[in-house]
């Protein structure tokens, strides 16, 4: 799949002095105490500092005879919250909506950013826009981010045909990527829940009835709904990125039961208006906007919940090429938010000691752990010895594999399927299936060590103009079912 870059503007300054990282901490107290804050300045000095404090550290775990304590002290503190992650109880998830109840009924405002995507839209505008739910109580926003095929079209003519959706079609060179996009159509949109969802999504039904109770907890800022991958029979790879999404159903589940940190994914975040309001709208000098936006939402001290059931469908990317374009900009988005927010986390004003501790696991099996695997693999050749992290990553490596698989049989049900394209699948669910998918999955994941690795080191020594990935949706060939004339 081809994919296309949607550029930003370089308005941060990336040769900063080494040096000035230690003033952060001294800067306007202001800044921490506004939830809108986007600490983007200076992000290269940053990486390289933290890159640069990895290898050393790690070097030095290998030259002192303490080393392995320290070793076996995190694998401890790691181990202590594995063990309470695979115990845990995922929360109740409340009743839909009661048909009694409508009046009550919050109004919601479908977001989809769209960009050369005239194999994918129809289909979903077609689908959003016959919800089981008053069409009174929702809109559908499609922002047409200066496509050059025959999106902005397509999107007119969809809009003579369905009163719920409104068309935004941005000027070229708008900026800013999906973020700005989003952030345009803000002010004109009314509903008190916002659902933004990637082109290629495929809902269900009755999504607006099951996901708009969990709203009813006041501290609930935002909602991601479970992913599915709609092709995921293609080949080992889209096989390997359902197995991804079932570990991450299951980690999310268990993060949230335990008090921890809930992550929104992009397509099927649900986002409270005033939450987003609070947090000064989705960044525009990121490359992951859900990520970011899942940091300032719990240090503005609201919670993410997740939905099991019913799962949003998108297509998973068929080629190697693609992936590992996806999984850098997932990886540089994903460490950016710890280099843009430290200061937050550092003080830890804002979150709870249960999110503080799991936030703390994951960065570092996410994150530090791979990178920190280099000078480890490194130094064990240097001096003939075995790896000394590999208590750590055998433990880690433990977790995934048994997080897949009880995500797997978690969520290979009939009763859990996320659409009818899904309930349709023949799913085997027996024990040895899932294990040979747990293999597979585990052989899958074994990119992202190489990916976070690699993606550390790029960002600490190049800099970069922000922009923005997205993927090129290619739909199905029975899904072009309007008639349009072809641009010249």
């Amino acid at each position: 799949m081809r994919e296309n870059s949607w550029p930003g503007n370089d308005s941060f300054s990336e040769f900063e002095s080494l040096g000035s990282l230690l003033t952060d901490l001294s800067e306007v107290e202001e800044d921490l105490e506004t939830p809108s804050y986007k600490g983007f300045r200076g992000r290269r000095r940053k990486a390289a500092f933290t890159l640069t404090m990895i290898w050393s550290g790690t070097i030095a775990l290998h030259l002192f005879s303490w080393g392995i304590w320290v070793v076996i002290g995190l694998t401890t503190v790691v181990g202590i919250h594995a063990l309470r992650i695979m115990l845990a109880r995922p929360l109740p998830t409340p009743e839909p909506l009661a048909e009694a109840d409508q009046a009550d009924w919050p109004y919601v405002s479908l977001l989809v950013a769209a960009k050369n995507e005239e194999a994918v839209v129809g289909k979903l505008v077609k689908t959003l826009c016959n919800l089981d739910y008053p069409a009174d109580r929702y809109e559908l926003w499609v922002i047409d981010d200066s496509s050059t095929d025959r999106t902005p079209i397509l999107l007119d003519q969809l809009a003579r045909e369905y009163p719920q959706l409104k068309v935004l079609h941005r000027a070229a060179g708008a900026g800013g990527g999906k973020s700005g996009a989003l952030n345009q159509v803000l002010p004109l949109t009314q509903g008190e829940i916002l659902a933004v969802f990637d082109a290629d999504a495929q809902v269900s039904q009755d999504l607006l009835k099951r996901v708009l109770p969990m709203f009813q907890r006041p501290q609930v800022g935002a909602v991601q709904v479970r992913k599915a991958i709609a092709n995921a029979g293609a080949n080992f790879l889209t096989r390997g990125q359902s197995i991804e999404m079932a570990l991450d159903a299951f980690f999310q589940e268990q993060r949230i039961a335990l008090g921890g940190i809930g992550e929104l994914r992009g397509n099927g975040q649900f986002v409270r208006r005033l939450a987003l309001e609070r947090c000064g709208g989705w960044n525009e000098e990121t490359i992951t906007d859900d990520l970011d936006l899942t940091f300032r939402l719990h240090l503005d001290q609201w919670d993410i919940d997740f939905l099991a059931v019913p799962a949003v469908e998108e297509e998973g990317v068929t080629r190697s090429v693609a992936l590992w374009h996806q999984r850098n900009r997932w990886a540089e988005g994903g460490y950016q938010r710890y280099l843009d927010y430290w200061r937050f986390l550092a003080r830890n004003r804002r979150l709870s000691p249960r999110k503080t501790f799991d936030l703390f696991v994951f960065w570092l099996i996410q994150y530090i752990l791979p990178t920190a695997s280099v000078p480890d693999l490194l130094m064990a050749i240097a001096r003939n010895s075995s790896p000394l992290l590999s208590p750590l990553a055998s433990l880690t490596l433990m977790l995934s594999f048994m997080g897949m698989f009880v995500g797997l049989r978690r969520y290979q049900q009939p009763k859990l399927a996320a659409t009818s394209v899904e309930a349709q699948a023949d799913l085997d669910t027996s024990f040895w299936t899932r294990l040979s998918q747990s293999l597979q999955g585990t052989i899958y994941m074994f990119h992202w060590l190489v990916v976070v690795a690699s993606t550390t080191a790029r960002i600490s020594v190049r800099p970069k103009r922000l922009k923005w990935i997205k993927t090129i949706h290619q739909g199905a060939e029975d899904e072009v079912w309007l008639d349009l004339p072809k641009q010249t």
